[in-house]
């Protein structure tokens, strides 16, 4: 969707249980936590703290975020606005939906980031330079 802007994204609260003896906490994502059907789940690890992953747009695929472990910082931008959303805890989740750019940074050391998104891969889905995202949302 070329029309989409950066107050579109949604931090979601993911259900958290806390045991009752110290046992630690378990989070979990069902299907009506996230508004699609999940189709691909992939995560990143070992990111160097100065690398940038990301660096692209999606015509149609949505995406959550969550850092299951560490931080990291997820910057949207619709070719207009640009926003700063920091992942630190593993019971938030980013919605990111279709049609905004989206660039990754400041991992912490041990972050581990969880993608669970709508589509499969398809290269031709994918907005790879930003020129090329301006372009396509007419800007």
């Amino acid at each position: 969707m070329k029309n989409r802007t950066i107050d579109e994204y949604e931090l979601i609260e993911i259900p958290k249980i806390v045991a009752d003896d110290g046992r630690g906490n378990l989070s979990v994502v069902e299907k009506d936590l996230i508004p699609y059907d999940i189709k691909r789940v992939y995560y990143l690890y070992d990111v160097p703290s100065d690398s940038i992953r990301g660096g692209h747009a999606h015509k149609e695929l949505k995406q959550f975020l969550i850092a299951l472990s560490g931080s990291f910082d997820v910057v949207l931008d619709d070719g207009k606005d640009r926003i700063v959303i920091t992942l630190n805890r593993p019971y938030k989740g980013l919605y990111i939906p279709n049609g905004l750019w989206r660039e990754l940074e400041n991992f912490s050391a041990g972050a581990v980031c969880l993608s669970l998104v709508s589509e499969t891969y398809d290269e031709a889905d994918y907005i790879r330079t930003y020129d090329d995202y301006l372009a396509f949302k007419g800007t």
